[in-house]
C-alpha cells in the first residue's frame, strides 16, 4: 500500500487536473468563438446600414445625391445634384452602435475643417 498506492492517487489527481483544464480550455474556446461571431455580424450590419443609409429614415440628403465610396468615408453627398444645381460638397461617415470614427476618419474630418481641400483636373 505505499508508494504504489502514493503514485496511483496522484496519477489520479493529475488526470482529474487534466480534465478540468480541458474543460476550461473548451469552455474559453467556445465564448472566443461566440463573441468573433458577435462581432463579426456587428460589422456586417454596419456594412449593410452603411450601402442602405440613403434609403432609410433619418437621411437628411436626397439619395440619389448621395455616392457611396465605403472607404475611407463611406459617402460624398453632391447637395442639389439632382436639381442640377449643386450647392456644396459633404463627406459623409455612416456610425451605428457604439462603433466610433477610426484615427484616419478624424484625420479626414480635421482635414476638410481646416479647409485643406482642393479640386484638381487631370487630363489624359
Amino acid at each position: 500500500m505505499g508508494i504504489l498506492y502514493f503514485i496511483t492517487i496522484i496519477l489520479f489527481a493529475v488526470n482529474i487536473l487534466l480534465i478540468y483544464l480541458l474543460i476550461i480550455k473548451t469552455r474559453k474556446e467556445k465564448e472566443i468563438r461566440k463573441e468573433a461571431i458577435e462581432k463579426s455580424r456587428l460589422v456586417l450590419e454596419g456594412k449593410i446600414r452603411e450601402q442602405l443609409a440613403p434609403f432609410l429614415p433619418g437621411f437628411e440628403f436626397n439619395p440619389t445625391d448621395a455616392r457611396f465610396i465605403g472607404s475611407p468615408i463611406d459617402f460624398v453627398v453632391f447637395e442639389g445634384a439632382a436639381e442640377n444645381n449643386i450647392k456644396k460638397l459633404v463627406f459623409l461617415e455612416i456610425k451605428s452602435g457604439k462603433s466610433k470614427m477610426t484615427k484616419k476618419e478624424n484625420q479626414i474630418k480635421k482635414i476638410i475643417e481646416k479647409g485643406k481641400v482642393e479640386f484638381k483636373e487631370l487630363r489624359l
